[in-house]
């Protein structure tokens, strides 16, 4: 399982990468193994608004249906479109290819979540 240093993550499996003043995000490798084969992804409306902890779009598996949570908040200024029609990117590639949204950041929520060395100990809790 992967858990890259430069991403911080949520206990609800999701991970941030900040960039300046923006932020993208998607689940972890842990989540999407979790989840199972990723068939549908609900993507969120871009210019929407979202609170750290709000759900905000929907995975949908072989396995479960599962809310997507915003690890910060701000506003949505892009989404991954390509999981319309490749919704497997999800598993095959979460830090990468499967990256489902992202935020002009507003705050430094970012500094409270996990970085990767306690994450990963989190996993083994």
């Amino acid at each position: 399982m992967s858990i890259p240093e430069n991403l911080k993550y949520t206990k609800d499996h999701e991970w941030v990468r900040i960039d300046g003043d923006e932020a993208a995000f998607g689940v972890s490798d842990h989540a999407q193994e979790a989840i199972g084969d990723v068939v549908f992804v609900e993507l969120p409306e871009v210019g929407r608004t979202v609170t750290a902890g709000e759900a905000f779009a929907v995975v949908e598996s072989s396995k479960a249906v599962s809310d997507i949570y915003a690890p910060v908040s701000g506003e949505i200024i892009a989404v991954n479109s390509d999981l319309e029609d490749a919704p497997q990117q999800v598993n095959e590639d979460p830090y990468g290819k499967g990256w489902i949204a992202r935020i002009k950041e507003v705050g430094d929520e970012h500094q409270e979540l996990m970085d990767a060395k306690t994450y990963g100990l989190f996993l083994q809790e």
